[in-house]
């Protein structure tokens, strides 16, 4: 597990949103308070955030690009051959991090072991504060009429009470 973030990413009403805090903690010192951990990608048809090392993650920003490009934004093929290429590449897989991707239509999660998860409620979380944000979104989900960015900056608002590796600097992207 991560203890560096909390990154949500929610699917609702043909609507994604992923956010993320804005903590960056190097043991246990807190370096930053506003760092964006969350991207638009491929012309600004798919989401993507990452949890773990920083420079790891934009390696992974720029493939899952690369990607999403080769295979016209398909989404679930993209991240087949990211989490393929991750987990054979030499240099890549030693890569620390996981990444969140979203379109309107699916929510994955891509390791560098070569694991791709697609939840079946269409929310996704990682990092150290995702069970939180991941229960918050839950309840959120079932019990209001709430839409996905309000959803996804309560949920994490909450994860930030709780975990010491996420605050309440949020940014958050949709489509």
């Amino acid at each position: 597990m991560f203890k560096s973030t909390t990154v949500l990413g929610i699917i609702r009403d043909k609507k994604a949103v992923i956010g993320a805090d804005g903590q960056i903690t190097f043991n246990n010192t807190i370096l930053k308070h506003t760092a964006v951990k969350v991207r638009k990608l491929y012309k600004g048809k798919v989401l993507a955030g990452f949890a773990g090392s920083v420079a790891d993650a934009l390696t992974l920003f720029e493939r899952m690009e690369e990607m999403l490009e080769r295979y016209s934004g398909d989404l679930k093929k993209a991240s087949v051959e990211l989490a393929r290429l991750w987990r054979q590449d030499k240099i890549l897989r030693r890569l620390e991090a996981l990444l969140a991707v979203l379109d309107k239509e699916n929510a994955l999660i891509i390791s560098g072991s070569g694991d791709i998860i697609e939840p079946e409620n269409k929310i996704v979380a990682i990092g150290s504060g995702a069970p939180y944000a991941q229960a918050a979104a839950y309840a959120l989900l079932k019990h209001t009429d709430m839409d996905a960015r309000s959803i996804c900056e309560e949920a994490i608002r909450i994860a930030s009470r709780i975990c010491v590796y996420t605050n309440d600097k949020i940014t958050i992207l949709e489509i």
